[in-house]
């Protein structure tokens, strides 16, 4: 019996998030489901990871609206998949099983069939709850391991001063052995825990395109041979191991693989379902895709791309290509069987030659040297260099690079993939700005690190040393969150819009529980639109915003500045105007880089001015507040 591959799509997810800042419309959505219907992928991932945040943020639009619309046409063939982070949802706070069982109830009525879980501490108790809430409401759990390797550091050879013959001192170098945490028993045992739990299926989610063909191999046979469910296949092209890795996953028993359409594929996203297909029918692999469908979508895709242009990260299409009707030059034909060979023959090097000389004649990005040197995910690594140009630092981006390993280790060599590549890549940032400024590697960590070496985001891989957490959160014990604290967020009435609810079902509350300033904002606007709508007056409200504007204008600044030390967002406003405060209160919570920073007030007195409400995008050193000092 020939071996049969299933193909999961993640064009309208994780394609467009890769590639062009998950900035696709439900209009242009909207263009390419009619064919997806046609298509017999055996799933298609189009909601979670960045596009619930993203198209409210960006494109004005309901996330639940989206999933909704591609259910309705769709209707589960192929079976919608989403992505979501274990207890942290989409946020970067534990929530309670009430926010996650309301989230799964509300994502499968909306037309959810799959949830990919995946815990950026490889934690696993931090996806039982959603793989309880997924399969209770009738949904498939996907859970997924994360793959992660042991850090390079700069200090692997010191050194040392011995005491030689005759008891001279002489200096030696000495290699500093560490012992290797993310073996292939490593994660096989993270995933036999998956499987306990109710697994559906297992992924090895590799997010920053870092594995291997040679170590797929071990991983996916060791996989197949060990766990009883289907087996798939994550991982990126752009250090230069996607179309190789995914080829060898596949001729070594992988169930699925997740690929791209030919227009949205390559670079920082998965391979080309387009090279999947010659390789299946050169290898007698039934991949029982309608290709004609792919073509019809790949067409609509061109024309988005050219959309989305602005957003492009690459700005480098691929040459116009049908596998079922354009013949491949004999050459470029023979790279293909020279790729095959490779993998059986367990030749990596020329395998990966082979692939990317395919990827080049379809004009495919080349490989990044850099991400491939640096060994961290693309989107850490852009994120820092946005951080670094918004505080006018760039010169220290070497620094920071460095930094990570470190900053990685003190914290418990976490995995780098969403959230916690952010809150290391932030913190080693912070670090490298604090070093180079005379102050402490650790002076004012980012919320979440403070978090993250406290325990609230779980176990960490390597235990945290007591003296670095005691340093980092006042106290050497470590404190996993309690979520029997948390307060769920403020749904106030808005009287400027007729006494409404901000939220104002279930679905919204939700929204507000993830994304507090994001969906604050999105909601104030849609209660704004049906309060102008039923009341048809907007001349009448763009007067009392002007009005608003110049009362604020007026206000004078007759005390101590409260300034903002980075560009962001306030996500958070603690005082209101007449509080007495104390030196190092804290006044406002800032989101930067989507890390959570306190922003405290060098003086005692009393508020005098509030500049900024909750929503607010601010500049360095914008006014927040002043301070009138007793």
């Amino acid at each position: 019996m020939a071996q049969k591959l299933l193909i999961r799509d993640l064009t309208l997810r994780d394609g467009q998030q890769s590639s062009f800042a998950t900035r696709m419309n439900q209009s242009q959505v909207d263009r390419t489901l009619p064919h997806y219907k046609d298509t017999n992928f055996y799933a298609m991932e189009v909601w979670g990871g960045a596009v619930p945040d993203s198209v409210m943020r960006y494109l004005n639009e309901n996330p639940w609206d989206r999933l909704k619309k591609i259910s309705d046409v769709v209707k589960g063939s192929p079976k919608l998949t989403a992505l979501s982070r274990g207890r942290n949802l989409y946020g970067y706070a534990p929530y309670p099983d009430e926010i996650i069982d309301g989230f799964f109830k509300n994502a499968v009525s909306n037309g959810l069939n799959i949830m990919r879980i995946f815990d950026a501490l490889n934690d696993v108790n931090n996806i039982k709850s959603s793989v309880k809430s997924i399969k209770k409401y009738g949904g498939m759990a996907d859970c997924a391991v994360c793959y992660t390797i042991d850090p390079k550091y700069d200090d692997e050879i010191k050194i040392v001063e011995k005491r030689g013959f005759l008891g001279f001192k002489k200096k030696e170098e000495v290699v500093v052995k560490r012992e290797n945490i993310f073996t292939d028993e490593y994660f096989l045992s993270k995933a036999k825990e998956m499987l306990s739990l109710g697994a559906d299926m297992i992924t090895i989610k590799d997010m920053s395109g870092l594995i291997p063909p040679s170590r797929v191999a071990s991983l996916v046979s060791t996989f197949k041979k060990n766990l009883n469910v289907p087996i798939d296949f994550h991982t990126h092209c752009t250090p230069g191991y996607g179309l190789g890795s995914v080829l060898t996953a596949i001729m070594y028993g992988c169930d699925i693989v997740d690929t791209n359409i030919w227009n949205f594929a390559g670079g920082p996203g998965a391979p080309a379902i387009e090279l999947i297909y010659i390789f299946c029918k050169k290898l007698g692999i039934e991949m029982d895709v309608n290709m004609e469908a792919v073509a019809k979508i790949n067409a609509e895709l061109l024309t988005i791309r050219k959309e989305l242009e602005p957003f492009d990260a690459i700005k480098q299409i691929p040459n116009p290509f049908n596998p079922l009707t354009d013949v491949l030059p004999a050459e470029i034909d023979k790279e293909f069987d020279k790729a095959i060979g490779a993998v059986r023959n367990k030749d990596e090097e020329a395998l990966l030659a082979a692939c990317h000389k395919i990827e080049a004649y379809f004009n495919f990005p080349e490989p990044s040297e850099l991400i491939k040197k640096a060994e961290i995910p693309g989107g850490m690594y852009t994120n820092m260099v946005a951080q670094l140009k918004q505080s006018n630092s760039m010169e220290i981006l070497e620094d920071a690079m460095h930094l990570i390993p470190s900053v990685r280790l003190d914290s418990g060599l976490p995995p780098l993939v969403t959230p916690t590549s952010q809150i290391v890549g932030v913190q080693a940032v912070m670090s490298a700005l604090n070093i180079k400024n005379g102050r402490p590697k650790y002076a004012s960590p980012s919320n979440q690190y403070i978090s993250l070496v406290k325990g609230e985001y779980g176990t960490t891989p390597v235990p945290v040393d007591p003296k670095f957490r005691e340093q980092i959160t006042g106290s050497a014990e470590e404190i996993p969150y309690d979520t029997s604290s948390y307060v769920r967020q403020d749904n106030p009435v808005l009287p400027e819009f007729d006494n409404v609810k901000l939220a104002q079902n279930e679905s919204e509350e939700l929204l507000l529980e993830l994304f507090p300033s994001v969906a604050t904002k999105y909601l104030r606007g849609q209660r704004e639109t049906e309060y102008n709508a039923h009341r048809k007056e907007d001349s009448l409200d763009t007067d009392k915003k002007d009005v608003n504007e110049k009362v604020s204008k007026e206000k004078k600044v007759s005390g101590k500045k409260v300034t903002s030390p980075l560009p962001g967002t306030i996500l958070e406003v603690r005082v209101k105007e007449g509080d007495a405060i104390k030196k190092h209160d804290v006044l406002f919570i800032l989101e930067a880089m989507k890390m959570e920073n306190n922003i405290t007030s060098d003086y005692t007195g009393t508020v005098h001015n509030i500049n900024v409400k909750v929503g607010d995008i601010v500049k360095v050193e914008a006014i927040l507040a002043e301070i009138v000092t007793h």
